[in-house]
C-alpha cells in the first residue's frame, strides 16, 4: 500500500499549544492562501453586564485602525441589527454604508478599507462577540467566498470560545473559592464590579505610553477582581479583627499575597489551564498589588518599573475604591478628597501615570459608580 505524507495540513496550526494572537494570525494566513484581499481579521468581545462591544484582538500587526476602541452596542445600529436578525453582513463598499458618521466606520474608512463581513460569534447560542473580515478591495465577497470564509471563521470563532472557556473555568475556580473569602471579608460584589472596570479604563489610558494591546487590556478587567484571592488562607481572629492589627498579626496578613499565586498556580495545575498564556498577569496581580514605588511594599520591596504594571494599575484602582466605599469602620470619601489622598501617594506607593490616568476621567468613572452602585450588607 502506497503511502504519502507529502500534503502539508494548512490548519495544522491548531494542533500548537499557542497564545490566540499566533493562532488567529496563522488563520489569516490560511485565509489569504485562498482570498488574498483579506487584509485583516479582526474580533470584538461583548459584555452581556454594559451591553458595551471591546476590540479584542487582530491579525494586521500595526495596521490596525480600532485600537483600544469601544461603544454601546445602541451606537451601532448596523452591529445590533445584526446580532437581532441572528445573521451575517457583507458590506461590499464601504462608501456607501449607510452608518459612515459612526466613528468606527470612520476610522476604518480613513484605513481604506474598502469591504468587509461581519459574523456574529455564539457560544451555546449566547452572543459574545463579533468577528470581521476587511479588505481594501471592494466587491469582493461573492457567495462563494462567504461560504469558506463562513468555516474558517466559525473556527476562529471555536478557537476564541476554547480561550475564553479556559480563563472562565479558571476565574469561575478562583471564584468560586474566593466566594468563601468574601462571606468573610467587608468587600462587595460591587466593589469588585467598580475596581475591575476602573482597571480596566487606566489600561486603556496608558495603552499608547506602555504600548498595550485590547487582549492584555481585557485580562486585566477579567483579572483584576482575583487580587486579594489569598485572603482565604488568613485566620478570621486577623481577617475580620474591627481594630488595628498587631506587628505579628500584619506578618500574617501580609502573607495574603504569596498565597494568592501559590493558589492561582495550583489551579491553573489542576485544572489544566496551562495553555492560557496570561496566567502570568493574574500572577502577578495577586503576588505585586501590596508593592510600592518606593520600595516600601510587600512581599519583595520591589521598586518603580520592577513591579509589573498590571499590579501598579490594580493598585490605584482597588485603593480608589476602597476610598470612595462605604464599610462598616468608614464612610465614603467622596471622590474628590479620595483624588487629593491618591495624589499624595503617588510617586510614593502608587505609579503617578495609573493615578493621573484615573483622575483625567472622572465622567466615566461617575458612570461606573452610577451602574454598580454599592451593594452593603454589612
Amino acid at each position: 500500500m502506497d503511502q504519502d505524507y507529502s500534503h502539508h495540513d494548512a490548519l495544522a496550526f491548531l494542533n500548537k499549544s499557542a497564545p490566540l494572537k499566533e493562532k488567529l494570525i496563522s488563520a489569516h494566513q490560511a485565509v489569504q492562501k485562498s482570498y488574498p484581499f483579506i487584509a485583516r481579521i479582526a474580533i470584538a468581545l461583548y459584555s452581556q453586564d454594559t451591553k458595551v462591544l471591546s476590540t479584542y484582538m487582530h491579525s494586521s500587526g500595526d495596521d490596525n485602525p480600532l485600537d483600544h476602541y469601544q461603544t454601546l452596542i445602541e451606537n451601532a445600529p448596523s452591529l445590533k441589527k445584526m446580532l437581532d436578525l441572528g445573521k451575517p453582513r457583507v458590506i461590499n463598499n464601504m462608501l456607501t454604508f449607510e452608518d459612515d458618521n459612526k466613528e468606527h466606520i470612520k476610522r476604518l474608512g480613513r484605513q481604506g478599507y474598502a469591504a468587509s463581513y461581519t459574523m456574529p460569534m455564539f457560544n451555546n447560542g449566547e452572543f459574545f462577540g463579533f468577528l470581521f473580515f476587511n479588505s481594501y478591495e471592494k466587491e469582493v465577497f461573492n457567495e462563494r467566498t462567504l461560504e469558506a470564509l463562513d468555516l474558517h471563521g466559525h473556527i476562529i470563532a471555536l478557537m476564541v470560545i476554547n480561550e475564553m472557556s479556559s480563563i472562565q473555568t479558571l476565574t469561575a475556580a478562583i471564584k468560586t473559592t474566593g466566594h468563601i473569602t468574601h462571606q468573610r471579608d467587608p468587600e462587595t460584589g460591587s466593589h469588585l464590579d467598580r475596581m475591575s472596570r476602573y482597571s480596566r479604563l487606566i489600561a486603556q489610558v496608558l495603552a499608547e505610553k506602555y504600548h498595550l494591546d485590547d487582549s492584555y487590556i481585557e485580562y486585566i478587567f477579567m483579572f483584576s477582581p482575583l487580587h486579594d484571592i489569598g485572603k482565604i488562607a488568613i485566620p478570621d481572629n486577623i481577617l475580620l479583627k474591627p481594630g488595628s492589627l498587631t506587628e505579628d498579626e500584619m506578618t500574617v496578613m501580609k502573607t495574603h499575597v504569596n498565597k494568592g499565586k501559590e493558589m492561582i498556580d495550583e489551579l491553573v495545575s489542576n485544572f489544566a489551564l496551562g495553555s492560557i498564556n496570561q496566567t502570568d498577569i493574574l500572577s502577578n496581580i495577586a503576588l505585586c498589588h501590596h508593592e510600592a514605588i518606593n520600595g516600601s511594599g510587600y512581599p519583595e520591596g520591589k521598586v518603580g518599573d520592577e513591579i509589573p504594571l498590571e499590579a501598579r494599575i490594580v493598585a490605584v484602582a482597588d485603593i480608589f475604591d476602597a476610598l470612595t466605599s462605604r464599610r462598616p469602620y468608614k464612610e465614603a470619601w467622596s471622590n474628590e478628597k479620595a483624588f487629593e489622598a491618591l495624589h499624595e501617594m503617588a510617586g510614593e506607593k502608587l505609579d503617578a501615570d495609573c493615578v493621573e490616568a484615573l483622575f483625567t476621567h472622572q465622567k466615566e468613572i461617575e458612570e461606573i459608580q452610577r451602574m454598580f452602585k454599592e451593594q452593603f450588607n454589612g
